[in-house]
């Protein structure tokens, strides 16, 4: 029998699952605030990983991926142990605003310190109880800023182990994106963890295809890491692999009438849509600045001049990231 798995105060016994509190703050209401974590300790060895969503408190597709995830394990025959974090930023998803009550960015607010702001605290909390205990974790997100973004995961594809990951988790497309000092990524990668970082959705939506997608993947991820056995009897289809992406903003001011959809692969110069006054006069096309493939837009009626618009993800597939690949846009939300 393995040994019971500790976290906060709780010892949580091979073979079983169990939900834990970890104390963040208190009200004004004398009402506690607590870090909602459920613990699955497989009865056999195997690695631990964490599956964590709503660091931004307006992210919500991320907490149906974690629920319908752990409704399908078993901690009797899962190996090794999963640690899932439905919710990060309590406070901000209690009151559907995407940061914490001092309007600080959670997810820049890494490594954190037990005596430093509130986000600072909440930081260090995940870090200590959380990360510090893993080998491999899935931060889980959504577009933010009235936009939504096509499944797909960003991490390091130069680190060998990450992109095997990260082509496990099978997401439409995989980029390549640079680590943002204060995001748990980061974080966490300077604890030695493996991270993945999911992107799908629209803020304070719950997009069944984004939840679908994520689900799939995480399971993918699981399955070959040996905790779970294989969710599918034929291996899904290979992501498309971007090193590069950028914004097509908008050249004028106006109604926006998008015509591209998420995953459309388009060529530069190809129609995007337009933009026109409040009596129907078209005043400027959208056009691709690049050949590439949709991986979010924006869904604001209005758009000044400068707007992001359109991102598009300039995809390929290298035998290896050998070579310069140029600066990556992509980065943690």
């Amino acid at each position: 029998m393995r040994p019971s798995f500790e976290i906060g105060p709780v010892r949580v016994r091979a073979g079983r699952t169990q939900s834990v509190s970890l104390p963040i703050t208190r009200l004004v209401t004398g009402a506690d605030v607590d870090l909602p974590v459920r613990v699955v300790h497989g009865r056999e060895d195997g690695p631990t990983v964490w599956i964590d969503a709503a660091i931004h408190g307006d992210e919500a597709v991320g907490v149906e991926v974690v629920r319908q995830v752990l409704a399908g394990l078993d901690a009797k025959t899962m190996r090794g142990t999963l640690i899932a974090v439905p919710i990060v930023n309590v406070l901000g998803f209690s009151n559907g605003d995407r940061y914490l009550p001092d309007r600080r960015d959670l997810n820049r607010s890494f490594p954190g310190a037990a005596r430093g702001s509130l986000a600072s605290q909440i930081a260090h909390l995940m870090m200590t109880e959380v990360v510090a205990k893993c080998e491999v974790g899935i931060d889980l997100h959504t577009g933010s800023d009235r936009r939504t973004n096509l499944p797909q995961i960003r991490a390091d594809l130069e680190d060998p182990r990450t992109r095997e990951l990260a082509s496990a988790f099978a997401a439409p497309v995989m980029m390549h994106a640079r680590l943002r000092d204060g995001s748990l990524r980061f974080a966490a990668r300077e604890r030695g963890a493996t991270v993945l970082l999911y992107e799908a959705g629209e803020a304070w939506r719950m997009d069944p295809w984004a939840v679908d997608a994520g689900v799939l993947g995480v399971r993918r991820v699981l399955a070959a890491l040996g905790m779970t056995d294989p969710v599918e009897e034929e291996p899904p289809a290979a992501s498309a692999v971007s090193w590069r992406s950028g914004w097509v903003r908008a050249r004028g001011t106006g109604m926006l009438h998008l015509e591209a959809q998420l995953g459309d692969r388009v060529t530069k110069g190809d129609r995007l849509g337009g933009l026109f006054d409040s009596f129907g006069k078209r005043v400027r096309l959208v056009r691709a600045d690049r050949d590439g493939i949709v991986i979010g837009r924006t869904e604001a009626p209005l758009v000044n001049s400068g707007d992001a618009v359109i991102h598009l993800a300039e995809v390929e597939e290298p035998a290896t990231p050998e070579g310069e690949h140029g600066v990556p846009h992509a980065s943690d939300c």
